[in-house]
């Protein structure tokens, strides 16, 4: 009995199709053959193409094997590295302290 396969919005489809894309590129401008990858990565031929072709059921640890083959590995720390939205909303919850009221020293 296989794995499921995940379901994903056709957005977020087009987003692992471009990383897909952009590590054959990657393996292309180094001029590594698929073989040399998947044997370097220990993967099979067939992951690597689901990998290139930006699959939902190949785990990201494979991902990361392949990009490290690559010389890519630190580009998925650039992942949520600058997170905007998250920040905002950070700096919306921050409370700013009360102060007490001055006391006339009289």
């Amino acid at each position: 009995m296989g794995r499921e396969k995940p379901i994903l919005l056709p957005k977020y489809k087009r987003i692992l199709n471009e990383l897909g894309e952009n590590i054959k590129l990657a393996r292309l401008r180094r001029k590594f053959s698929a073989e040399q990858v998947s044997e370097r990565a220990n993967i099979s031929r067939p992951t690597l193409t689901s990998i290139e072709k930006g699959s939902e059921s190949v785990s990201i640890g494979l991902y990361l094997k392949v990009l490290a083959v690559l010389g890519q590995e630190k580009d998925l720390l650039l992942i949520a590295k600058d997170d905007e939205l998250g920040r905002k909303l950070q700096d919306l919850n921050l409370m700013t302290k009360e102060r007490a009221p001055k006391r006339d020293n009289l």
